[in-house]
């Protein structure tokens, strides 16, 4: 499960200046243009070091993008496509494109959503209305190269770039990128079988959003085909304003099948395919595939149904494994991408043994060389290794887990990292293929995100995107109303063996005067895998909130991320309860302080977050004054295989940890406010979770508030319905908890 944000910010330097300020409203918030100015994806260093490449939305649509450029030589930005000159209407999906796009929470987006470089540096490739097009730097023109009735997706350059490759009705296809000629791998897609894409849990839980990868020498291409037959078939109803929809879908319910997965490569010169030897046990997942160096093998990352086990095997191209390392745990491993093969057949691998996750070297035997990075800190990943000057570069949490930052380590020699980045705050990095450059978009609660070029010894090259908030920047306005972040930690079970830390952060509403006491806007997610508790740009919805007299107020409970193995796997097996006491704590941490009338703390939360705040209401009901739900999990027998069963085991293994964790014994507890809202289109958390929710409510005799959207996905996107859900929220908040003077 993945959290859906309020709002995501995007680029611009906060400046200081004395402006008129306005007052945030929610119409001004979600409309275009975006607050936080140019929105910036997918930014990415062309292969000849001339240029960075990246899609910016429109000015008078936020959330339909064009591929634009950034020209180091000259410092020019300007667009290389526009997607309008290439669409005629609007733009039509698929339902396997809609599907997919929900998975990688691009639902509301449209127009070039992704793009790939040729290895020369000379063409980009993107997607666009289901065929493919190639824009060329050259002669600065847009070439359509395939025109069908059929949705081509997931399409890349080949490495040298002598082909394209892509997915069309299930199947893998090629194209020859000098004569044109198309080329079909696999014959067999269609119907239950899917050939080279990613089945519904490896895009939804696993961030795998491929399912096939190329030789290095282009001679073969690694791929997984997927059954879905044994998958139970579910009924899902979409309803939307003017009609319902049956969708029968293979949904993966925990516990129940998972579809059977085989691994094959193929081979481009006659259209050969060796399966790989994958071994006896069946129900498994494949995780993650990388070739090695050589091009003779190719590996990929076995995980046992329980994922307590992962281990990454080699094949070779007639496809026989081996087992160069395996990891075990006693609750779960997490799946990582910082697996990096040197040309020497060494290897760079990440582990969590040591209780934090740290990289380290190995010999092409699967012998540990030795590590790293070690300590009480986390690596975040593996950004980049220049083998020639022997340094490793990552993220991580070294200094402090509020912030992130980039580093280097000696690639030979066991050393002390260095750090690179120097501005506090979080730093997101993304390296080019020799690690001589990287792309940083920079925040801090204060700031939010700028976005520079710089060397890999730190020297800033050039700004990207600047964007300073001065006249005529969206921001401008409300630029002296914005209100910090105050942050600070609380000791839980301290003076025992059992001690830990909650770090929590707060917004204090404008005006503030620490004589009154003021209602208390608690967001919380709660579930494994994310942090809230960052020095990283927000959420405006926070800023809106504090700027209407109330505290806001998060704290990263148990479970979350950046905190090590034991922090995280508090909540085995007994999802909703270590989470909720750690919530608790906060809240009544918060209920000391002085200016915080006690009586009026409201807790808020989505997906996961909606399943904590039904966690309060009925475990906690005397610490929250009112509840506000969206799209929660309600049961987590309702959820699917690869999430629930990492942290909850099966439900046939773990009846009463499922009990316990589903909020239904629990409803006539509440006796405070509740809202419900959801999506009637949700094909991740279903509709299903609320529907059964209001039954249960409704025979216990609980009045509550709820708000449904007709044709919602799970992140109930775009400008008017994002709008329509926070102006819900807001306005119960302030009906129930609202102070007056």
């Amino acid at each position: 499960m993945k959290p859906v944000g309020l709002l995501l910010m995007t680029i611009m330097t906060l400046t200081v200046t004395e402006v008129n300020a306005e007052q945030l409203t929610l119409e001004r918030i979600f409309a275009s243009p975006d607050l936080a100015g140019p929105k910036l994806r997918a930014l990415k260093m062309s292969p000849d070091g001339v240029r960075v490449t990246y899609l910016q939305g429109k000015i008078n649509d936020k959330d339909q993008f064009d591929l634009w450029e950034y020209h180091i030589k000259d410092r020019q930005q300007r667009i290389l496509v526009d997607s309008d000159e290439l669409l005629d209407g609007e733009e039509q999906l698929s339902a396997e494109e809609k599907a997919r796009r929900e998975r990688q929470r691009l639902a509301n987006v449209s127009g070039i959503i992704d793009y790939a470089w040729s290895k020369d540096g000379q063409f980009l490739l993107f997607p666009l209305n289901g065929d493919l097009y190639v824009y060329q730097l050259a002669d600065q023109s847009t070439r359509q190269i395939t025109r069908t009735d059929a949705f081509e997706t997931d399409a890349r350059f080949s490495p040298k770039g002598r082909y394209v490759s892509f997915i069309r009705q299930q199947n893998l296809f090629v194209v020859d990128a000098e004569t044109g000629q198309e080329q079909q791998l696999t014959q067999d897609g269609g119907g239950l079988i899917k050939n080279g894409m990613a089945e519904f849990v490896a895009q939804e839980e696993m961030k795998r959003n491929t399912g096939y990868w190329w030789s290095p020498d282009e001679q073969y291409i690694a791929f997984l085909q997927v059954d879905e037959s044994p998958v139970e078939v579910t009924k899902r109803y979409e309803i939307n304003a003017d009609d319902i929809e049956v969708i029968e879908q293979r949904y993966p319910y925990t516990g129940q099948p998972n579809v059977s997965i085989r691994m094959g490569l193929v081979k481009l010169t006659d259209g050969a395919i060796n399966w790989v030897d994958l071994g006896n046990e069946a129900d498994i997942y494949v995780a993650r595939v990388d070739w090695l160096k050589s091009a003779q093998e190719v590996s990929y990352q076995w995980q046992s149904r329980d994922q307590q086990t992962l281990k990454l095997q080699v094949a070779d191209l007639t496809g026989k494994s081996r087992t160069l390392i395996t990891e075990r745990s006693d609750t779960w491993i997490n799946l990582h991408d910082d697996l990096t093969f040197l040309h020497d057949g060494r290897f760079i691998w990440a582990s969590e043994r040591s209780g934090h996750k740290h990289l380290y070297l190995y010999s092409a035997k699967g012998e540990v060389i030795h590590p790293l990075t070690k300590g009480e800190w986390v690596v975040d990943e593996l950004t980049g290794l220049d083998e020639s000057a022997g340094w490793v570069y990552f993220t991580g949490a070294l200094d402090t887990p509020l912030e992130k930052h980039l580093y280097r380590v000696a690639l030979n020699e066991p050393a002390q990292p260095e750090k690179i980045t120097s501005r506090s705050g979080f730093h997101e990095i993304s390296m080019d293929d020799s690690a001589r450059y990287y792309i940083d978009q920079w925040s801090d609660r204060e700031h939010p995100p700028q976005t520079s070029l710089h060397r890999s010894s730190g020297e800033r090259l050039a700004w990207l995107n600047q964007n300073a908030v001065g006249p005529g920047h969206p921001y401008y306005p409300y630029l002296s109303a914005h209100l910090p972040n105050e942050f600070g930690h609380i000791k839980v079970h301290e003076g025992t063996d059992q001690a830990y830390t909650l770090h929590y952060r707060m917004i204090k509403p404008a005006d503030f005067d620490p004589a009154k006491k003021y209602p208390v806007f608690q967001y919380v997610y709660g579930g494994p895998h994310v942090q809230y508790v960052t020095r990283s740009w927000g959420r405006l919805i926070e800023q809106y909130m504090a700027q209407q007299g109330f505290l806001v107020f998060v704290i990263d409970n148990r479970g979350s991320d950046r905190r090590g193995v034991v922090f995280e796997s508090a909540l085995y097996k007994r999802m909703g309860t270590p989470e909720l006491e750690d919530q608790v704590a906060g809240t009544r941490y918060l209920k000391s302080l002085p200016f915080v009338d006690a009586e009026k703390v409201g807790i808020f939360g989505w997906s996961y977050g909606g399943f904590m705040t039904l966690k309060a209401l009925t475990k906690a009901a005397d610490e929250y004054a009112l509840g506000v739900s969206v799209a929660p999990v309600t049961d987590f027998a309702l959820y699917d295989t690869h999430y629930t069963e990492r942290y909850m085991s099966t439900p046939q293994l773990n009846p009463e940890g499922y009990r316990t964790t589903a909020v239904f014994a629990d409803v006539s507890n509440i006796t405070k406010p509740l809202l419900l809202i959801h999506g009637m289109a949700d094909d991740n958390v279903l509709f299903l979770n609320s529907t059964k929710l209001i039954k249960v409510l409704q025979d216990e005799g609980v009045l509550f508030d709820t708000m449904i959207y007709p044709g919602g996905k799970h992140g109930i996107s775009g400008e008017k319905p994002q709008f329509h859900v926070y102006s819900t929220i807001a306005r119960f908040f302030i009906k129930h908890l609202q102070t007056t003077d």
